[in-house]
Protein backbone atom coordinates (compact mmCIF):
# COMPACT_ATOMS: atom_id res chain seq x y z
CA UNK A 1 0.00 0.00 0.00
CA UNK A 2 1.29 3.45 -0.95
CA UNK A 3 1.12 6.13 1.72
CA UNK A 4 0.92 9.85 1.17
CA UNK A 5 4.34 11.32 1.81
CA UNK A 6 4.37 14.97 2.75
CA UNK A 7 7.24 17.29 1.90
CA UNK A 8 7.13 20.78 3.45
CA UNK A 9 6.86 23.47 0.81
CA UNK A 10 9.65 26.00 0.76
CA UNK A 11 8.87 29.50 -0.41
CA UNK A 12 11.39 31.24 -2.59
CA UNK A 13 12.80 34.57 -1.48
CA UNK A 14 14.57 34.99 -4.80
CA UNK A 15 13.88 37.24 -7.76
CA UNK A 16 11.19 36.74 -10.35
CA UNK A 17 11.97 33.93 -12.80
CA UNK A 18 14.92 32.71 -10.78
CA UNK A 19 15.36 28.96 -10.39
CA UNK A 20 16.61 27.84 -6.99
CA UNK A 21 18.17 24.38 -7.12
CA UNK A 22 17.52 22.88 -3.70
CA UNK A 23 18.90 19.36 -3.94
CA UNK A 24 20.23 16.79 -6.37
CA UNK A 25 19.79 13.04 -6.08
CA UNK A 26 22.95 11.12 -5.21
CA UNK A 27 22.17 8.16 -7.45
CA UNK A 28 20.43 9.81 -10.44
CA UNK A 29 20.03 13.17 -12.17
CA UNK A 30 16.76 13.88 -10.32
CA UNK A 31 16.59 17.20 -8.52
CA UNK A 32 14.41 19.52 -6.44
CA UNK A 33 13.91 23.18 -7.20
CA UNK A 34 11.72 26.26 -6.96
CA UNK A 35 10.95 28.48 -9.94
CA UNK A 36 9.63 31.92 -9.03
CA UNK A 37 6.96 33.65 -11.13
CA UNK A 38 4.77 36.76 -10.66
CA UNK A 39 1.86 34.52 -9.63
CA UNK A 40 3.72 32.28 -7.22
CA UNK A 41 6.43 29.70 -6.79
CA UNK A 42 6.50 26.38 -8.65
CA UNK A 43 8.03 23.43 -6.79
CA UNK A 44 9.79 21.06 -9.14
CA UNK A 45 9.56 18.39 -10.42
CA UNK A 46 6.05 19.47 -11.36
CA UNK A 47 3.23 18.18 -13.55
CA UNK A 48 1.13 20.85 -15.27
CA UNK A 49 -2.48 19.96 -16.15
CA UNK A 50 -3.44 21.12 -19.62
CA UNK A 51 -6.28 23.60 -20.02
CA UNK A 52 -6.26 23.68 -23.82
CA UNK A 53 -9.10 26.18 -24.23
CA UNK A 54 -8.58 27.97 -20.91
CA UNK A 55 -10.11 25.08 -18.99
CA UNK A 56 -8.85 21.74 -17.76
CA UNK A 57 -11.73 19.74 -19.16
CA UNK A 58 -14.64 19.42 -16.68
CA UNK A 59 -12.68 21.05 -13.81
CA UNK A 60 -12.69 24.58 -12.42
CA UNK A 61 -10.11 26.56 -10.47
CA UNK A 62 -11.42 25.37 -7.10
CA UNK A 63 -10.97 21.75 -8.17
CA UNK A 64 -7.39 22.43 -9.26
CA UNK A 65 -6.56 24.35 -6.09
CA UNK A 66 -7.98 21.55 -3.95
CA UNK A 67 -5.86 19.01 -5.82
CA UNK A 68 -2.74 21.12 -5.19
CA UNK A 69 -2.03 22.41 -8.68
CA UNK A 70 0.62 25.14 -8.74
CA UNK A 71 0.54 25.83 -12.48
CA UNK A 72 -1.63 25.01 -15.48
CA UNK A 73 -1.06 25.18 -19.23
CA UNK A 74 -3.19 26.82 -21.91
CA UNK A 75 -2.98 26.50 -25.68
CA UNK A 76 -2.00 29.47 -27.82
CA UNK A 77 -3.29 28.09 -31.13
CA UNK A 78 -6.76 27.17 -29.88
CA UNK A 79 -7.25 30.43 -27.96
CA UNK A 80 -6.04 32.46 -30.95
CA UNK A 81 -8.56 30.72 -33.19
CA UNK A 82 -11.41 31.18 -30.70
CA UNK A 83 -12.21 33.45 -28.92
CA UNK A 84 -9.08 35.34 -29.99
CA UNK A 85 -6.28 36.69 -27.83
CA UNK A 86 -7.61 40.23 -28.22
CA UNK A 87 -10.80 39.26 -26.37
CA UNK A 88 -8.82 37.59 -23.59
CA UNK A 89 -6.65 40.71 -23.22
CA UNK A 90 -9.75 42.91 -23.09
CA UNK A 91 -11.13 40.71 -20.30
CA UNK A 92 -7.97 41.24 -18.26
CA UNK A 93 -5.84 38.29 -19.40
CA UNK A 94 -6.07 34.59 -18.73
CA UNK A 95 -5.61 34.81 -14.95
CA UNK A 96 -8.55 37.16 -14.43
CA UNK A 97 -10.70 35.56 -17.13
CA UNK A 98 -10.25 32.04 -15.71
CA UNK A 99 -10.23 33.20 -12.08
CA UNK A 100 -6.89 31.42 -11.66
CA UNK A 101 -4.37 33.34 -9.56
CA UNK A 102 -1.45 30.94 -9.84
CA UNK A 103 1.11 30.55 -12.64
CA UNK A 104 0.08 29.77 -16.21
CA UNK A 105 2.21 28.53 -19.11
CA UNK A 106 1.15 28.94 -22.73
CA UNK A 107 2.72 26.96 -25.54
CA UNK A 108 3.53 28.77 -28.78
CA UNK A 109 1.01 26.97 -30.99
CA UNK A 110 3.77 25.40 -33.06
CA UNK A 111 2.89 21.79 -32.27
CA UNK A 112 -0.79 22.30 -33.10
CA UNK A 113 -0.07 24.21 -36.32
CA UNK A 114 2.28 21.54 -37.61
CA UNK A 115 -0.17 18.83 -36.60
CA UNK A 116 -2.97 20.26 -38.72
CA UNK A 117 -4.13 18.23 -41.66
CA UNK A 118 -4.40 19.99 -44.97
CA UNK A 119 -2.51 22.83 -46.51
CA UNK A 120 0.31 23.96 -44.19
CA UNK A 121 3.02 26.07 -45.83
CA UNK A 122 6.26 26.57 -43.90
CA UNK A 123 8.74 29.28 -44.82
CA UNK A 124 11.51 31.02 -42.93
CA UNK A 125 9.08 33.88 -42.31
CA UNK A 126 6.44 31.71 -40.61
CA UNK A 127 3.65 29.23 -41.23
CA UNK A 128 0.47 29.59 -43.27
CA UNK A 129 -2.33 27.24 -42.26
CA UNK A 130 -6.07 26.81 -42.26
CA UNK A 131 -8.10 26.96 -39.06
CA UNK A 132 -9.60 23.65 -38.00
CA UNK A 133 -12.78 25.57 -37.12
CA UNK A 134 -13.76 27.30 -40.37
CA UNK A 135 -10.98 26.71 -42.88
CA UNK A 136 -9.91 30.37 -42.90
CA UNK A 137 -6.24 31.00 -43.62
CA UNK A 138 -3.90 32.35 -40.94
CA UNK A 139 -0.21 33.19 -40.84
CA UNK A 140 1.78 32.64 -37.65
CA UNK A 141 5.21 34.21 -37.34
CA UNK A 142 7.46 34.15 -34.28
CA UNK A 143 6.45 37.76 -33.65
CA UNK A 144 2.75 36.94 -33.91
CA UNK A 145 3.14 33.96 -31.54
CA UNK A 146 4.74 36.24 -28.96
CA UNK A 147 2.09 38.93 -29.46
CA UNK A 148 -0.71 36.41 -28.86
CA UNK A 149 0.96 35.08 -25.73
CA UNK A 150 1.57 38.59 -24.39
CA UNK A 151 -2.13 39.32 -24.88
CA UNK A 152 -3.05 36.07 -23.10
CA UNK A 153 -0.77 37.11 -20.23
CA UNK A 154 0.73 33.81 -19.04
CA UNK A 155 3.73 33.78 -16.71
CA UNK A 156 5.75 31.45 -18.95
CA UNK A 157 5.52 31.69 -22.74
CA UNK A 158 7.14 29.50 -25.37
CA UNK A 159 9.16 30.38 -28.46
CA UNK A 160 7.62 29.47 -31.80
CA UNK A 161 9.26 26.31 -33.15
CA UNK A 162 8.98 23.87 -36.00
CA UNK A 163 8.06 20.47 -34.62
CA UNK A 164 9.28 18.04 -37.26
CA UNK A 165 7.70 14.61 -37.57
CA UNK A 166 9.49 11.59 -36.12
CA UNK A 167 10.22 10.07 -39.53
CA UNK A 168 11.99 13.00 -41.24
CA UNK A 169 15.48 12.55 -42.64
CA UNK A 170 18.51 14.33 -41.23
CA UNK A 171 18.55 16.97 -43.95
CA UNK A 172 15.03 18.13 -43.16
CA UNK A 173 15.55 17.77 -39.40
CA UNK A 174 18.52 20.15 -39.64
CA UNK A 175 16.53 22.65 -41.68
CA UNK A 176 13.70 22.58 -39.12
CA UNK A 177 16.16 22.92 -36.25
CA UNK A 178 17.95 25.89 -37.80
CA UNK A 179 14.61 27.55 -38.51
CA UNK A 180 13.61 26.95 -34.87
CA UNK A 181 16.87 28.61 -33.73
CA UNK A 182 16.25 31.66 -35.91
CA UNK A 183 12.66 31.87 -34.70
CA UNK A 184 13.77 31.69 -31.06
CA UNK A 185 15.96 34.76 -31.58
CA UNK A 186 13.10 36.57 -33.28
CA UNK A 187 10.77 35.70 -30.38
CA UNK A 188 13.23 37.13 -27.88
CA UNK A 189 13.57 40.31 -29.95
CA UNK A 190 9.77 40.65 -30.18
CA UNK A 191 9.11 40.10 -26.47
CA UNK A 192 8.10 43.28 -24.61
CA UNK A 193 6.68 42.16 -21.25
CA UNK A 194 9.15 41.85 -18.36
CA UNK A 195 6.58 39.91 -16.32
CA UNK A 196 6.75 36.94 -18.69
CA UNK A 197 9.53 34.36 -19.04
CA UNK A 198 10.18 33.02 -22.54
CA UNK A 199 11.49 29.45 -22.90
CA UNK A 200 13.05 28.37 -26.22
CA UNK A 201 12.58 24.78 -27.41
CA UNK A 202 15.33 22.30 -28.24
CA UNK A 203 14.63 20.40 -31.47
CA UNK A 204 16.63 18.04 -33.70
CA UNK A 205 14.35 15.05 -34.19
CA UNK A 206 16.04 11.68 -33.50
CA UNK A 207 19.55 12.73 -34.50
CA UNK A 208 22.13 12.97 -31.72
CA UNK A 209 24.32 15.59 -33.38
CA UNK A 210 21.32 17.85 -33.98
CA UNK A 211 19.94 17.46 -30.46
CA UNK A 212 23.33 18.35 -29.00
CA UNK A 213 23.74 21.33 -31.33
CA UNK A 214 20.25 22.61 -30.57
CA UNK A 215 20.71 22.27 -26.80
CA UNK A 216 23.96 24.25 -26.95
CA UNK A 217 22.35 26.97 -29.05
CA UNK A 218 19.30 27.35 -26.82
CA UNK A 219 21.50 27.42 -23.71
CA UNK A 220 23.50 30.27 -25.25
CA UNK A 221 20.35 32.45 -25.36
CA UNK A 222 20.41 32.65 -21.54
CA UNK A 223 16.65 32.48 -21.06
CA UNK A 224 15.00 31.75 -17.67
CA UNK A 225 14.28 28.15 -18.71
CA UNK A 226 14.56 25.75 -21.65
CA UNK A 227 12.16 23.20 -23.10
CA UNK A 228 12.82 19.99 -25.01
CA UNK A 229 10.29 19.46 -27.79
CA UNK A 230 9.62 16.99 -30.55
CA UNK A 231 9.49 13.98 -28.22
CA UNK A 232 5.79 13.15 -28.49
CA UNK A 233 5.41 12.98 -32.25
CA UNK A 234 5.33 9.23 -32.87
CA UNK A 235 8.75 8.04 -31.75
CA UNK A 236 9.32 4.95 -29.61
CA UNK A 237 10.41 4.92 -25.96
CA UNK A 238 14.11 4.59 -26.78
CA UNK A 239 14.08 7.44 -29.30
CA UNK A 240 12.13 9.65 -26.91
CA UNK A 241 14.60 9.37 -24.06
CA UNK A 242 17.66 9.30 -26.27
CA UNK A 243 16.64 12.79 -27.40
CA UNK A 244 16.49 13.85 -23.76
CA UNK A 245 19.80 12.20 -22.86
CA UNK A 246 21.59 13.87 -25.76
CA UNK A 247 20.36 17.34 -24.82
CA UNK A 248 20.72 17.27 -21.05
CA UNK A 249 24.53 17.58 -20.69
CA UNK A 250 24.41 20.85 -22.62
CA UNK A 251 21.60 22.53 -20.67
CA UNK A 252 22.44 24.85 -17.76
CA UNK A 253 21.96 23.39 -14.30
CA UNK A 254 20.56 26.63 -12.89
CA UNK A 255 17.53 26.76 -15.23
CA UNK A 256 14.35 24.66 -15.19
CA UNK A 257 14.09 22.01 -17.90
CA UNK A 258 10.68 21.38 -19.42
CA UNK A 259 9.90 18.19 -21.37
CA UNK A 260 6.87 18.93 -23.49
CA UNK A 261 3.92 16.56 -23.91
CA UNK A 262 4.83 13.73 -21.51
CA UNK A 263 2.30 12.57 -18.95
CA UNK A 264 2.32 8.84 -18.17
CA UNK A 265 3.65 7.92 -14.73
CA UNK A 266 6.40 5.70 -16.16
CA UNK A 267 7.54 8.39 -18.62
CA UNK A 268 7.59 11.01 -15.86
CA UNK A 269 9.70 8.82 -13.59
CA UNK A 270 12.16 8.12 -16.39
CA UNK A 271 12.44 11.80 -17.26
CA UNK A 272 12.84 12.91 -13.64
CA UNK A 273 15.62 10.33 -13.37
CA UNK A 274 17.31 12.14 -16.26
CA UNK A 275 17.04 15.60 -14.70
CA UNK A 276 13.77 17.00 -16.14
CA UNK A 277 11.82 19.45 -13.94
CA UNK A 278 8.52 20.21 -15.71
CA UNK A 279 5.91 18.15 -17.56
CA UNK A 280 2.54 18.65 -19.23
CA UNK A 281 0.08 16.36 -20.97
CA UNK A 282 -3.62 16.08 -21.82
CA UNK A 283 -3.51 12.38 -20.96
CA UNK A 284 -5.09 12.39 -17.45
CA UNK A 285 -8.34 13.96 -18.64
CA UNK A 286 -8.32 12.28 -22.07
CA UNK A 287 -7.96 8.87 -20.46
CA UNK A 288 -10.79 9.74 -18.10
CA UNK A 289 -13.13 10.60 -20.95
CA UNK A 290 -12.44 7.12 -22.34
CA UNK A 291 -13.14 5.47 -18.99
CA UNK A 292 -9.52 4.74 -18.09
CA UNK A 293 -7.94 5.37 -14.72
CA UNK A 294 -4.60 4.86 -13.02
CA UNK A 295 -3.81 3.21 -9.74
CA UNK A 296 -0.60 1.77 -8.31
CA UNK A 297 -1.10 -1.42 -10.31
CA UNK A 298 -1.31 0.28 -13.71
CA UNK A 299 -3.97 1.55 -16.10
CA UNK A 300 -7.47 0.10 -16.00
CA UNK A 301 -10.70 0.42 -17.94
CA UNK A 302 -13.74 1.13 -15.77
CA UNK A 303 -15.90 -0.53 -18.44
CA UNK A 304 -14.64 -4.00 -17.51
CA UNK A 305 -17.34 -6.39 -16.38
CA UNK A 306 -15.45 -7.14 -13.16
CA UNK A 307 -16.30 -3.66 -11.85
CA UNK A 308 -20.08 -4.03 -12.27
CA UNK A 309 -20.57 -5.16 -8.65
CA UNK A 310 -17.31 -3.78 -7.22
CA UNK A 311 -17.96 -1.75 -4.07
CA UNK A 312 -14.33 -0.65 -3.67
CA UNK A 313 -13.29 2.95 -4.39
CA UNK A 314 -10.86 3.71 -7.19
CA UNK A 315 -7.81 4.24 -5.00
CA UNK A 316 -8.32 5.16 -1.33
CA UNK A 317 -4.64 6.07 -0.89
CA UNK A 318 -5.05 9.11 -3.16
CA UNK A 319 -6.15 12.25 -1.22
CA UNK A 320 -9.11 13.11 -3.45
CA UNK A 321 -12.82 12.55 -2.87
CA UNK A 322 -13.22 11.14 -6.38
CA UNK A 323 -10.63 8.49 -5.54
CA UNK A 324 -12.02 7.64 -2.12
CA UNK A 325 -15.79 8.13 -1.98
CA UNK A 326 -17.34 6.48 -5.06
CA UNK A 327 -17.47 2.78 -5.81
CA UNK A 328 -16.07 1.37 -9.01
CA UNK A 329 -19.54 -0.02 -9.66
CA UNK A 330 -21.07 3.46 -9.58
CA UNK A 331 -18.32 4.99 -11.70
CA UNK A 332 -18.72 2.20 -14.25
CA UNK A 333 -22.46 2.90 -14.40
CA UNK A 334 -21.82 6.61 -15.02
CA UNK A 335 -19.43 5.89 -17.87
CA UNK A 336 -21.66 3.23 -19.45
CA UNK A 337 -24.46 5.82 -19.46
CA UNK A 338 -22.08 8.47 -20.82
CA UNK A 339 -22.80 10.73 -17.85
CA UNK A 340 -20.63 13.84 -17.55
CA UNK A 341 -20.15 13.21 -13.83
CA UNK A 342 -18.29 10.00 -14.58
CA UNK A 343 -15.80 11.80 -16.84
CA UNK A 344 -15.37 14.55 -14.26
CA UNK A 345 -14.74 12.16 -11.35
CA UNK A 346 -12.25 10.08 -13.33
CA UNK A 347 -10.50 13.29 -14.44
CA UNK A 348 -10.20 14.44 -10.84
CA UNK A 349 -8.80 11.07 -9.85
CA UNK A 350 -6.24 10.82 -12.66
CA UNK A 351 -4.87 14.31 -12.01
CA UNK A 352 -4.83 13.63 -8.26
CA UNK A 353 -2.92 10.41 -8.95
CA UNK A 354 -0.24 12.28 -10.88
CA UNK A 355 0.01 15.00 -8.24
CA UNK A 356 0.43 12.31 -5.59
CA UNK A 357 3.17 10.74 -7.70
CA UNK A 358 4.96 14.10 -8.01
CA UNK A 359 4.71 14.57 -4.25
CA UNK A 360 6.28 11.15 -3.71
CA UNK A 361 9.01 11.93 -6.24
CA UNK A 362 9.92 15.17 -4.45
CA UNK A 363 9.91 13.40 -1.10
CA UNK A 364 12.22 10.63 -2.27
CA UNK A 365 14.61 13.01 -4.04
CA UNK A 366 14.82 15.00 -0.81
CA UNK A 367 15.59 11.81 1.11
CA UNK A 368 18.03 10.31 -1.43
CA UNK A 369 15.76 7.33 -2.08
CA UNK A 370 14.44 8.21 -5.55
CA UNK A 371 15.99 5.30 -7.44
CA UNK A 372 14.64 2.76 -4.97
CA UNK A 373 11.19 4.36 -5.13
CA UNK A 374 11.23 4.42 -8.95
CA UNK A 375 12.10 0.73 -9.15
CA UNK A 376 9.42 -0.24 -6.63
CA UNK A 377 6.71 1.92 -8.23
CA UNK A 378 7.34 0.68 -11.76
CA UNK A 379 7.46 -2.97 -10.72
CA UNK A 380 3.84 -2.62 -9.65
CA UNK A 381 2.57 -0.01 -12.10
CA UNK A 382 3.76 -1.69 -15.28
CA UNK A 383 2.04 -4.96 -14.37
CA UNK A 384 -1.35 -4.01 -15.85
CA UNK A 385 -2.34 -1.82 -18.77
CA UNK A 386 -5.89 -2.54 -19.88
CA UNK A 387 -6.70 -1.77 -23.51
CA UNK A 388 -9.03 1.13 -24.11
CA UNK A 389 -12.59 0.40 -25.28
CA UNK A 390 -12.79 -0.53 -28.96
CA UNK A 391 -13.18 2.47 -31.21
CA UNK A 392 -11.47 4.93 -28.87
CA UNK A 393 -8.00 6.37 -29.24
CA UNK A 394 -5.66 8.66 -27.39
Amino acid sequence: MQRRLLLPKLHSKHNMFEFQLLQKSKDSQARLGIFSTPHGDIHTPVFMPVGTKATVKSLDYKDLEALGSEIILANTYHLAMRPGSELVARMGGLHKWMNWNKPILTDSGGFQVFSLKGNVKITDDGVEFQSHLDGNKHFFTPERAVQIQEELGADIIMAFDECAAADVDEKYARKAMERTHAWAKRCLAAKTRPDQALFPIVQGSHFQNLREESAKFMASLDTPGIAIGGVSVGENFEQKFSAVDWAMPHLPENKPRYLMGLGTPDDILEAVDGGIDMFDCVLPTRLARHGAFWDFDGRHSIFKEQYKYDEAPLCPEIPCYASQEFSRSYLRHLMVENELLGMRLLSLHNIAFLFHLMEQIRYHVANDSFSTFKKSFLASFLATHDPLPEGTSL
